[in-house]
C-alpha cells in the first residue's frame, strides 16, 4: 500500500488538534501551553512512522493514527522537560520560545506531565485497536519513555555533561534509550497496529530496525548541532559542545560520525529487505530521518 505523506500531514495534525482540549475553567493556561507545544510544528517523524510501518505491513493509515499521536505528544512532552532551565537550558524551540520561554517554569513542568498522561489516556481509548492490543502498546511505550528507556538516558546524559567524553560504546548506549527507544517504539506500534498477532521474529526484525533508525537519527543530530545555524535547526546551535555534551562528534570526530550515520541508515535499510518492505514507504521515511537539515 502507498503511504501518503501529505494526507497523513492533514490527519495526524487533525487527530493531534481532536485530543487536545480546547479550554479549561481549572487551569486555562496550561491548556494554552499544551496546544502551544503540540500544534507548533515539527517533522512528526515518529508518528510518521507509526502510520508508514503500519501501512507498510497491510494496514490502515486510520487506524495508526491514534497511536501515533500518542507518540507525538510523549515526543513533545521530552522536548519541554529537555528545554527546562534544570535540564539543557534551551529557550528556543520549533524557530520559536520553547515552552518554559513563552510561559513560564511551572507551567513547562506541568504541561509536560499532562501531555505525557495525555499519550496514554489516547492508546487506552484507541477504538481502532483491539483491547490487548491497546495494553501491550501501552506496556512498550512506558518502557521506551521510562526508567530504562528515555528518561533513563536523559538522566545519563545530564550526569556525563561536563566531564571527559565518554567511550563511543557509552554514547552510543545513552542515546540508544535517550532517541532510539522512541524510535523502535513508533515501530512496534504501527507493526502491532496492522498485525496484532504478529510473528515474533517479523516483530524483532522490526524492533532493530526502529533502533538504528533512531541512532542515525541521533547520530545526525549531533552532527547537525555543529554544522547548522540557529535558525536553519529552530533551534540553539552548537548548545551541544558549549555545555560539554557527549555527542558522537565529540567522541570520534565529525568525518567517523558521519560514516556511523550512514552505516547506521544502512542497516536500517537492510533490517527492511529482510522484511521485504524495500520499497514501501519506510524507504522513504529513513531517508527522511537522515538527509534533514532541521
Amino acid at each position: 500500500m502507498t503511504f501518503d505523506r501529505a494526507k497523513f500531514a492533514t490527519a495526524i495534525e487533525t487527530v493531534l488538534e481532536e485530543h487536545l482540549p480546547r479550554n479549561s475553567d481549572l487551569a486555562p493556561h496550561l491548556v494554552e501551553a499544551l496546544r502551544y507545544m503540540a500544534l507548533g510544528g515539527g517533522k512528526r517523524l515518529r508518528p510518521a512512522i507509526v502510520c508508514g510501518t503500519c501501512v507498510a505491513l497491510g494496514g490502515s493509515m486510520q487506524a495508526a493514527l491514534d497511536p501515533a499521536a500518542a507518540v507525538e505528544y510523549l515526543h513533545t512532552y521530552s522536548l519541554i522537560h529537555d528545554d527546562l532551565p534544570a535540564m539543557d537550558d534551551d529557550d528556543m524551540r520549533r524557530g520559536r520560545p520553547s515552552c518554559h520561554a513563552a510561559f513560564d517554569e511551572p507551567t513547562a513542568i506541568l504541561a509536560g506531565d499532562a501531555m505525557q498522561a495525555l499519550a496514554f489516556e489516547v492508546i487506552a481509548g484507541a477504538e481502532n485497536v483491539p483491547p490487548s492490543t491497546r495494553v501491550r502498546m501501552i506496556e512498550l511505550l512506558a518502557a521506551a519513555v521510562g526508567w530504562q528507556g528515555m528518561v533513563g538516558g536523559q538522566a545519563f546524559d545530564i550526569s556525563a555533561t561536563g566531564a571527559e567524553i565518554l567511550p563511543i560504546g557509552r554514547i552510543a548506549q545513552m542515546h540508544a534509550a535517550k532517541t532510539g527507544a522512541l524510535f523502535r517504539a513508533s515501530v512496534q506500534l504501527g507493526g502491532l497496529t496492522a498485525e496484532p498477532d504478529i510473528d515474533a521474529t517479523r516483530f524483532q526484525a522490526l524492533t532493530a530496525f526502529g533502533e538504528d533508525v533512531g541512532a542515525a537519527f541521533q547520530i545526525v543530530d549531533d552532527i547537525l548541532d555543529l554544522t547548522q545555524s540557529s535558525e536553519t535547526l529552530g533551534k540553539n546551535a552548537g548548545s551541544d559542545a558549549e555545555q560539554g555534551k557527549n555527542t558522537v562528534p565529540a567522541a570520534v570526530g565529525l568525518n567517523r560520525a558521519q560514516t556511523m550515520a550512514m552505516q547506521a541508515h544502512e542497516r536500517a535499510l537492510g533490517h527492511l529487505e529482510s522484511l521485504g518492505l524495500s520499497d514501501g514507504p519506510l524507504v522513504e521515511l529513513v531517508d527522511a530521518a537522515v538527509n534533514r537539515i532541521s
